[in-house]
């Protein structure tokens, strides 16, 4: 929501209220005086036109004056008469009196006295009493009926006639000057100042019907005088300069484009809550004065946003257009909880143009793109340039840590927000566009640490940064997990990630898988003759260098476990794929696959109790030595085909050379056995590569 002040003032000595524009009276600008032609040609007289003409011109201004005085005293006390069908009571001079109710038919009474003097008018008027409205009114009709009568000249017509229309000028004047500063006005002076603005608007229409039936003869026409319209205009110009307005200073970090879109989205909500709450319940409901001043409000609002965007605007302010035009508008000021029920019926509708809206939507798409793109370079390259100059990862609860991950999902996450502040469906377009951009930046990450692996074997914070880089794989799979609350990422995303931690493994194993290359070599060299001494070595070996890898995450352990275990099955394997031994009698064979089970234990208990899950790899070696041990072909055929089961990859070319150590097969028994491969049983799920990574001769 937005945080509105207030800018509006009340009379003095009330409490400060938001609302409706303050707008002055007496230097209010009204509208042209063209829009009423003939009323603007009246009101030119000078105020001796209010004056009675003298009857002799070199009469004493005393004489005048008392003269004047007995008029008045002669004056019957029917005159309070005709100020009583306007107001129920004349109060004293100066104070203003109640309204008219509303609902006058549109013929009234004449009065049953003297009608005021046009210089008493005018005397009323410029104290404000509205209540010389019907005796105006009543004298513009005599006029127009001496005018059709046609008993007076032509000058003294247009004389009268000059009078009232100047009165009616001052009228004009106290009754608008009300209407166009409600707050400041008294409630039952507003009611009185629209009951004058009604009883007008009937009369333009009633003196309309009569100009269709017949014209004014010497009179110019002054109606319709639409003071209505004047209103509506002077609405209009408040809105626009309550909203074109300087915004206040303060608001620091906040462009000028944005400062004014904040200032007149305060100023419009501000404003017509104040016309909901205090003047719709004044105002008749045919003047629908809430549509009269949010569409004014509106109009302005979207020529400022309309001509803002003829311009080639900067990154920060389509944004800013955008979410002011698809979000903050509609949401927090014509769904506002005070505002929604009016406004949603006058169907304002958007700020631009639909086409407009998906240009500017189009250039925030590609600007933020662009901006997604380069951040996350920058974020990649400052990566490099630590590895390169060896600087030491972060530790984060004993664990190398980088924050390569965080940044680059914050810089995809902030992207996303962005078009989400705009509209949901942006949010889901740009979504699309932020994964395949991930997926690239991902592959870049990739090369990148190839290229380190190679390049800084030499550095002193070699390994840990590789380990950090491993543990990278975590904070970008959970945070992509979680951004997109979905367990089943897309292989682009996760592809660059497995290659990135496998080719890590394979550097922080490389040492290890070194030195165990010559203990593997003496299964044959000693033709299998200590394998339990041989394969103990090999294991205490392993867990003297296990300490190396403590600072991966837990999960990455148990994965470099499993491929430690993957990697003692496998060269276990190849050693015994060798050809190099060949046992003719049973209890040979039998003694051989003894010592193999025996391994196999040792290898799967040790694995398994440093975190190893690969329980895959449990038959990998003592389905083996079952095939060595077996003597008939058919039972050697059953416990081919099950093995078949559990490990696909296995060829006729490895299970060859394991039979080769059983030498008491005949080639045709051999050739029997092999021919079980080409029967398909099908596979244990999931499958995984193990005979594929050993080359066999």
């Amino acid at each position: 929501m937005l945080k509105m002040m207030t800018f509006f003032q009340g009379l003095p000595g009330q409490q400060t209220v938001p609302g409706v524009p303050d707008l002055p009276t007496s230097s209010q600008k009204l509208p042209p005086a063209s829009e009423v032609e003939s009323e603007a040609s009246m009101s030119e007289a000078s105020s001796e036109d209010l004056v009675p003409p003298q009857e002799a011109k070199g009469a004493p201004h005393r004489d005048e004056e008392e003269a004047t005085k007995k008029k008045k005293k002669k004056r019957p006390k029917g005159l309070a008469n005709v100020f009583s069908v306007f107001t129920k009571g004349r109060k004293k001079k100066g104070q203003p009196s109640s309204a008219q109710p509303e609902g006058q038919p549109e013929s009234q009474p004449e009065p049953s006295g003297p009608l005021p003097t046009a210089e008493e008018l005018k005397a009323d008027l410029e104290r404000g009493r509205l209540e010389a409205a019907r005796p105006l009114l009543v004298l513009e009709r005599e006029l127009q009926a001496a005018a059709a009568a046609g008993g007076e000249s032509a000058e003294e017509l247009v004389r009268r006639q000059s009078k009232v229309e100047a009165l009616y000028a001052l009228l004009r004047h106290q009754v608008l000057g009300l209407l166009l500063r409600p707050l400041d006005v008294a409630p039952e002076r507003l009611r009185q100042a629209l009951a004058v603005l009604t009883e007008q608007e009937r009369e333009d229409r009633r003196a309309a019907a009569a100009a269709a039936a017949g014209g004014s003869g010497a009179l110019v026409a002054a109606r319709p005088r639409r003071w209505l319209q004047l209103w509506r205009r002077g609405v209009e110009e408040a809105a626009e300069e309550r909203l074109g307005r300087r915004p206040a200073a303060g608001a620091e970090g906040l462009s000028e484009a944005e400062r004014t879109f904040l200032h007149m989205g305060r100023t419009m909500k501000e404003d017509l809550e104040a016309v909901v709450e205090r003047l719709k319940p004044l105002f008749p409901a045919e003047l629908d004065v809430v549509a009269a001043y949010a569409e004014s409000y509106h109009r302005h609002f979207a020529a400022q946003l309309a001509a803002m965007a003829q311009f080639e605007l900067c990154e920060r302010d389509t944004y800013m257009l955008l979410v002011w035009v698809q979000n903050l508008y509609p949401n927090d000021i014509i769904n506002s909880p005070k505002l929604a029920g009016e406004l949603q019926r006058l169907r304002l509708g958007s700020l631009l143009p639909p086409r407009q809206i998906r240009l500017l939507e189009a250039t925030f798409l590609s600007n933020e793109m662009t901006s997604v793109k380069e951040l996350m370079a920058r974020a990649l390259e400052l990566e490099c340039q630590r590895w390169a100059r060896d600087v030491a990862p972060q530790r984060l609860d004993s664990h190398c840590h980088s924050e390569l991950a965080i940044d680059i999902i914050q810089i995809v996450s902030q992207g996303q927000a962005k078009a989400e502040s705009i509209t949901l469906d942006l949010g889901t377009q740009i979504k699309q566009m932020l994964l395949l951009e991930l997926a690239t930046f991902l592959r870049s990450y990739q090369r990148a640490f190839d290229e380190f692996l190679e390049r800084g074997k030499q550095l002193r914070n070699y390994r840990a940064n590789v380990i950090a880089n491993i543990n990278n794989c975590l904070s970008f799979r959970t945070a992509m997990q979680q951004k997109w609350q979905t367990q089943d990422l897309p292989g682009h995303l996760l592809g660059p990630l497995s290659e990135l931690k496998s080719h890590g493994f394979d550097t922080l194993l490389q040492s290890l898988f070194g030195d165990l290359k010559p203990l593997f070599k003496r299964f044959t060299q000693t033709r299998w003759a200590a394998p339990a001494q041989t394969l103990e070595e090999i294991i205490s070996t392993v867990g003297e260098r296990l300490p190396e890898f403590s600072e991966l995450h837990d999960c990455f352990r148990e994965e470099l476990m499993e491929v430690v275990h993957l990697h003692l099955v496998k060269e276990y394997i190849v050693r015994l794929s060798k050809r190099s031994l060949v046992l003719k009698s049973a209890e040979q064979q039998q003694q051989l696959a003894g010592h193999i089970l025996a391994n196999a234990e040792l290898i799967q208990r040790f694995c398994t109790q440093n975190g190893s899950p690969a329980t895959w790899l449990h038959h990998a070696l003592p389905k083996l030595a079952e095939i060595i041990r077996l003597q008939d072909p058919s039972a050697i055929k059953i416990e081919v085909a099950t093995y078949a089961t559990w490990y696909p990859d296995f060829s006729k070319g490895h299970l060859s050379a394991i039979l080769a150590i059983k030498g008491n097969l005949s080639s045709s028994e051999v050739k029997s056995i092999r021919s079980i491969l080409d029967v398909s049983t099908g596979t244990h799920e999931p499958f995984k590569s193990l005979f594929s990574l050993i080359k066999v001769g």
